[in-house]
């Protein structure tokens, strides 16, 4: 009897998990219809596959999760309300998004860290630090950011490296999504607004996190990586790595 059960209890175990992700990811394909959302917004939607690029991190419906430096809230109008019933959102440095999208209905939930830390350009780095960097949270589940890395000065994104660490559980989730730069190229007037995906991946080890995966869900084969990411020739069509990171259990 037990040999019986065995492979109906596995099988139960893998159907309960699949529906979780189904769910969540149909949650993120509801919040992708709402009529709040502006057109220029759902334009980018086929560019930016959230649906795909969530799946692919391990997002899940009942997870607390980070997202740092949400922009306008691109990400943060499909995460929260998707998260909404059974998770909790929290978003950093979040300025731009304070006093517009987190007043309007249905955003009431989502909770602000770092409010305090301020943004001071880098002339040497050309890049911006933050002071006052401190997440206050820990045991979340993870901590997403998206087209933001490559804005940060080294100092900053040292610190922000060792805040995500420090705020997540063992086995926490870190994932970046930025645009491409080519390997070791040096500064130049076309790739500041890049970062080369290899130093990424050196620097959030360094932090002490575990390299897990990459994706080539945003890889562009005619982005030459030689252009500005905000030229015509190349807007909307930036290639983008996508990595993902946990904490170690130890």
């Amino acid at each position: 009897m037990r040999k019986l059960l065995l492979p109906l209890v596995i099988g139960f175990s893998l159907t309960a998990g699949l529906v979780q992700a189904d769910t969540f990811s149909d949650n993120i394909k509801t919040a992708m219809k709402a009529e709040t959302r502006s057109e220029k917004d759902k334009d980018r939607d086929r560019n930016r596959r959230p649906v795909q690029t969530l799946e692919f991190l391990g997002i899940k419906g009942d997870m607390k999760v980070l997202e740092l430096i949400p922009g306008n809230g691109w990400y943060t109008s499909l995460l929260a309300p998707a998260l909404k019933e059974k998770g909790q959102l929290y978003v950093g440095m979040a300025s731009r998004i304070k006093e517009s999208l987190l007043k309007q209905e249905g955003f009431s939930d989502v909770k602000t860290v770092s409010d305090e830390s301020d943004w001071t350009r880098n002339k040497e780095e050309k890049r911006w630090d933050l002071s006052n960097i401190d997440f206050g949270v820990t045991k979340i589940d993870a901590v997403l950011t998206f087209r933001n890395y490559h804005n940060l000065s080294l100092a900053t994104r040292t610190t922000v490296n060792a805040e995500a660490l420090k705020s997540l559980k063992p086995g926490g989730i870190y994932g970046i999504v930025d645009h491409t730069r080519r390997h070791m190229q040096s500064e130049n007037d076309e790739n500041g607004r890049r970062i080369d995906p290899v130093l990424v991946i050196k620097e959030v080890e360094a932090a002490g996190f575990e390299f897990v995966d990459y994706s080539d869900l945003h890889y562009k084969a005619d982005d030459e990586l030689r252009y500005e990411v905000g030229r015509k020739s190349v807007t909307g069509n930036s290639d983008r790595f996508t990595l993902l990171f946990k904490k170690p259990m130890k």
